[in-house]
């Protein structure tokens, strides 16, 4: 993309964000955008008409949604598969492994309950719980852990409570060639510029970034985690067949073999869509301005003198970024931003913050004035 293209593509993609400023909670749910909204009610329609034409254009999305997440992700078509949600392909990767599986006690549960319910499943699961002092799944973290009977590490893109970005690349180079590396991406893809590649198993869910709605969850296995998985969640739409038969055929050799069941195509189709805006924008455009918006959210935490858990690093970061105020200031902080028309997520002792390409200056405006009222009214 050329620099004019790039700022065209860019602003394109921040005029589909319709909605009213002071939406900071991109990380927990992403409003569908104008787009996604208008295909799903003409495929709805389609739907509803009962004409083969117009349900076979409907059901065609399910291909045009793996072939873009294919192109994002620099795979092949065959590689991909839709899934109800991230944890529906965790589950699929974790439940068909035999050896340990590294994983971080405080990562999302999507990750730990799948390794936990596999190990309590089938006996073959053993899972290796590291616990860093700040939660981070860092190379040297994961180093430390390692065993002869690790077969696997299980890890966040990017960590749902403090923001952090994994290190893909350094993971990779740490467990080597003979080990699986599966990635929950749900809270970078699309908005990080990551090289893919160096994991075997990438899931992810459009209902957050990309503005897709629930039920558009994706997964990518590659050839190795293929070969290493084996497929025992398999159902009917993953057998090696066409069509449908009265014999139980093996599961297909491509990573059809990973699904329960036929895709919903409405749910395809609103994240086709959804993946079109983000290609065309392109990835590393929109990284780029999330990151951006992120270091604004640090400016004014800074200014008021908040402390901010999420790295300071742009590689070590994506759009969340995670304040953790005084124990007796979280509840005046959490009121104070509600009070100014900002959505957040506040949990534990921790309020985290997530900006997106459509975070203007107005919801900025009021982030602002919202930690000025906190800080006049803070008793220290």
């Amino acid at each position: 993309m050329s620099g004019d293209s790039e700022q065209d593509g860019l602003e394109e993609y921040r005029a589909s964000f319709d909605g009213e400023p002071g939406y900071l909670d991109w990380a927990a749910f992403g409003p569908l955008s104008p787009a996604v909204r208008t295909e799903l009610h003409a495929d709805a329609e389609l739907l509803g008409s009962g004409r083969r034409s117009g349900i076979a254009m409907v059901d065609a999305r399910v291909r045009e949604a793996r072939e873009l997440l294919a192109e994002l992700l620099k795979a092949d078509i065959d590689e991909v598969t839709l899934q109800p949600s991230t944890s529906y392909g965790l589950a699929q990767a974790i439940y068909g492994l035999d050896g340990g599986v590294v994983v971080g006690r405080r990562d999302f549960p999507a990750l730990t309950v799948a390794v936990a319910r596999a190990a309590a499943a089938r006996g073959r699961v053993l899972p290796q719980v590291i616990d860093p002092a700040d939660g981070h799944i860092t190379p040297d973290a994961v180093r430390e852990a390692l065993t002869d009977d690790t077969c696997a590490v299980a890890v966040s893109l990017v960590d749902f409570r403090t923001g952090f970005r994994a290190d893909l690349a350094g993971l990779r180079e740490v467990i080597g060639e003979d080990r699986l590396l599966i990635v929950d991406a749900i809270q970078g893809f699309g908005v990080v510029d990551v090289d893919y590649a160096a994991a075997d198993v990438v899931c992810g869910h459009g209902y957050k970034w990309l503005r897709a709605g629930r039920g558009t969850g994706f997964a990518w296995f590659s050839p190795r985690a293929r070969e290493r998985i084996e497929p025992v969640l398999s159902g009917f739409a993953g057998m090696d067949a066409e069509g449908f038969t009265d014999v139980v055929e093996r599961p297909a050799p491509t990573a059809r073999a990973f699904t329960v069941t036929e895709a919903d195509p409405l749910a395809a189709a609103r994240l086709a869509t959804a993946l079109r805006g983000v290609r065309d924008a392109g990835v590393a455009v929109i990284a780029a301005e999330v990151a951006e918006r992120a270091g604004d959210i640090m400016f004014f935490a800074d200014r008021y003198e908040i402390p901010v858990v999420t790295p300071r690093e742009p590689e070590q970061r994506a759009g969340i970024v995670s304040l953790q105020p005084r124990p007796q200031d979280v509840a005046p902080l959490a009121a104070s931003l509600a009070n100014h028309g900002l959505t957040v997520t506040a949990r534990g002792d921790l309020i985290r913050v997530a900006t997106h390409v459509g975070t203007d200056a107005d919801t900025l405006r009021l982030f602002g004035d919202a930690l000025a009222a906190f800080s006049y009214a803070r008793v220290w």
